[in-house]
C-alpha cells in the first residue's frame, strides 16, 4: 500500500515538473484597480501549479506557493505622492479626443518610469528564463519587447475586453457600426450622429496609435534594450489575447481564434463578512444600498452641490447605506449611512439583502455586481466607464446618471426606479446565470490557453492573414488610394475632354461664319 501511495506521489510530481510554467507577469500601471487584475490572474496561476513571477507597485500581503513578487517601490510613492493632489473628477470634462494625447503622455512616463527602475534593469541583466511573459495591455506596448529579451511566449492581458490597442496586435475586425470605442458612451446600438462620431473618433486614434504612440514605444525598446529586433517584429508577435470580458456584460463583438474571454477571473466564492457588517446588513430589513467609486476615485473630492443631493437623497431613503468613504468622518453624516475606507465588496454584493450598487461604473465592479446579481446604478467618470455605463443600460440591469448634471430628483428617482421595479433584478438575475454558466473556471481556460501556446511553439496557426499586412493595406488605404486616383484621373479626362469638344465646336461655328 505505501509502495503505491509513493508511486502516486511520484507521477504526480513528474506530471507537475512537466506541465508546470515559468512565468513572467507584468502590471506597471500605479491603478490598485490593474494590481487586482494582474494579482488575481498570478496567484490564480501559481495555485494551478505554475512558477509565476509578478512584476508590479504593489504587493500581495499573503502570497502562494511558487509565487514571487518584484516591487517598484519608488514607482509605488509616486503614484501615493500623485494620489494625494489629483482630482480625478476632473477627468469627466476632458473630451475624448484631448484624452488620448494625455494618455500619450502619460504612456510615455510609465514606460519610462518602469525601463529605469532598477528592479527592471536589475530583471533584465538577470539570467532569468520564462516560458511565458504576460503583459498588461495598457499604454504599454514596448513591454513586448521583455518576452523577445527572455526568449518567451507573448500573451497580451486586457482589462477591458477587446479595443483598438489589443485589435491592432492580432488584426481583430471591429466594425465602426456596432462597435463603439471604449472612450465613448455609446451602446452598440448607436445613432446616425453617434457612428459618425464613432468613426472619427477611431480613425483619430488609430493615426495617433501609429504615428506617435507606437514609434514613441519603439524608441524606448531601442533606448533600453538595445538588442532588440525591430519593434513591429516584437510588437506584433502575440501568441494569445487574454481578455478580462464576458459576453454576458459585453456586447458580443469579433474574436480572431487567439482573443480568450477570460472575464470574472478575479471573483471569488464570498467570504463571511466581519461580525459587524455581518449584523449590519442582517439587520437591514429593508435592504442595503452599496456605494462605492472604486479604489481610484475619492468621493471626499466631489463637488460639495453633488455631495449635498447625494447625502440628502440618501438620508432620506428607508434602506441602510454603506458608503465606501476616503475620509475618517463624513460632514453631515446620514442616521442611515454607514462609512469606511474598506469594505468587502464581493461579500456585501452577495449578501440577500443587499438592493442596489452605486459605482463609478469601472469594468471590475461591473463584473462583481453582475455575478452576485446586483442591479447597478453607475455614475461614470472617465475611461471606459461611460461605455460600461451604457452597456448596463442597453442591457437592463441598471442605469447611468451624469454626476456633473446630478439634480435631487433625477437621483432620487433612479434609485426608487431600480429598487422598486422587478425587471431591473430580473436582467441582472439572467446576466448572473450567463456569466456562472461556463464549461470550466475562467482561470482555468487562461491557464489551457497559456498552456496551449507553449506546447504549439507560440500557436501561429491561430493568426489571421490580416497580421502580416500593413497598416496602409489592413485598411485597404492603397486600394482607396487607386479608387480616388482613377476618379481624379477620369474627371480630369472629361474635363479635359469636354474642353476640346468645346473649342472644337467653337472653331466649327466660327468657320461656317466665315463661309457665309
Amino acid at each position: 500500500m505505501n509502495g503505491h501511495v509513493i508511486q502516486l506521489v511520484l507521477i504526480a510530481f513528474i506530471i507537475k515538473s512537466v506541465v508546470s510554467l515559468k512565468l513572467l507577469i507584468v502590471f506597471p500601471a500605479g491603478a490598485r484597480s490593474h494590481y487586482n487584475l494582474g494579482n488575481a490572474l498570478g496567484k490564480g496561476l501559481a495555485n494551478l501549479g505554475h512558477e509565476v513571477t509578478l512584476v508590479a507597485p504593489f504587493s500581495e500581503p499573503n502570497p502562494p506557493k511558487n509565487f514571487k513578487e518584484i516591487v517598484f517601490e519608488d514607482v509605488l510613492k509616486k503614484y501615493i505622492d500623485a494620489d494625494k493632489s489629483l482630482n480625478l473628477f476632473d477627468a469627466s470634462h476632458v473630451s475624448p479626443f484631448l484624452y488620448l494625447f494625455i494618455l500619450n503622455y502619460f504612456s510615455s512616463l510609465m514606460m519610462e518610469g518602469f525601463f529605469k527602475a532598477n528592479e527592471t534593469q536589475d530583471l533584465l541583466r538577470s539570467n532569468e528564463t520564462y516560458d511565458v511573459v504576460i503583459v498588461e495591455q495598457f499604454l504599454s506596448d514596448s513591454l513586448h519587447a521583455l518576452a523577445e529579451h527572455f526568449n518567451a511566449k507573448l500573451v497580451v492581458f486586457s482589462t477591458v475586453g477587446s479595443n483598438t490597442w489589443t485589435n491592432n496586435l492580432v488584426a481583430n475586425p471591429s466594425p465602426l457600426s456596432y462597435v463603439p470605442d471604449i472612450f465613448l458612451g455609446f451602446s452598440s446600438d448607436m445613432t446616425l450622429l453617434q457612428r459618425a462620431y464613432n468613426l472619427l473618433f477611431s480613425i483619430v486614434a488609430q493615426l495617433n496609435l501609429h504615428f506617435i504612440a507606437y514609434p514613441k514605444q519603439a524608441d524606448l525598446v531601442r533606448k533600453y534594450i538595445p538588442n532588440a529586433p525591430d519593434f513591429t517584429k516584437i510588437h506584433y508577435n502575440v501568441s494569445l489575447i487574454l481578455l478580462n470580458s464576458h459576453e454576458s456584460i459585453s456586447q458580443p463583438v469579433p474574436y480572431v481564434p487567439n482573443m480568450i474571454s477570460i472575464g470574472g477571473y478575479h471573483v471569488n466564492p464570498p467570504k463571511q463578512l466581519p461580525k459587524d457588517l455581518q449584523e449590519f446588513m442582517d439587520e437591514s430589513k429593508e435592504g442595503v444600498i452599496y456605494f462605492s467609486m472604486g479604489s481610484n476615485l475619492k468621493p471626499s473630492q466631489l463637488p460639495n452641490r453633488t455631495k449635498e443631493i447625494i447625502l440628502k437623497v440618501l438620508g432620506s431613503r428607508k434602506e441602510r447605506v454603506l458608503w465606501k468613504w476616503d475620509e475618517d468622518q463624513l460632514k453631515d453624516q446620514p442616521r442611515n449611512v454607514k462609512i469606511s475606507k474598506w469594505f468587502p465588496q464581493q461579500g456585501i454584493l452577495a449578501h440577500p439583502n443587499c438592493k442596489l450598487f452605486i459605482s463609478h461604473g469601472g469594468f471590475l465592479s461591473t463584473i462583481e455586481t453582475v455575478t452576485m446579481g446586483v442591479p447597478i446604478l453607475a455614475l461614470p467618470v472617465f475611461g471606459d466607464q461611460r461605455l460600461n455605463a451604457a452597456r448596463a443600460v442597453a442591457l437592463g440591469f441598471g442605469n447611468s446618471l451624469s454626476f456633473v448634471t446630478l439634480s435631487e430628483e433625477e437621483f432620487s428617482s433612479k434609485l426608487e426606479e431600480l429598487i422598486s421595479n422587478p425587471k431591473y433584478r430580473e436582467n441582472v438575475k439572467l446576466r448572473s446565470e450567463l456569466i456562472r454558466d461556463r464549461p470550466m473556471k475562467p482561470i482555468e481556460l487562461a491557464d489551457y490557453w497559456i498552456r496551449y501556446v507553449v506546447k504549439y511553439n507560440g500557436a501561429p496557426h491561430l493568426r489571421v492573414a490580416g497580421i502580416n499586412l500593413p497598416f496602409y493595406q489592413y485598411w485597404l488605404l492603397d486600394v482607396i488610394a487607386v479608387y480616388l486616383g482613377g476618379f481624379i484621373l477620369m474627371m480630369y479626362l472629361l474635363k479635359t475632354l469636354y474642353r476640346y469638344m468645346s473649342k472644337s465646336n467653337k472653331q466649327g461655328k466660327l468657320s461656317k461664319k466665315k463661309k457665309q
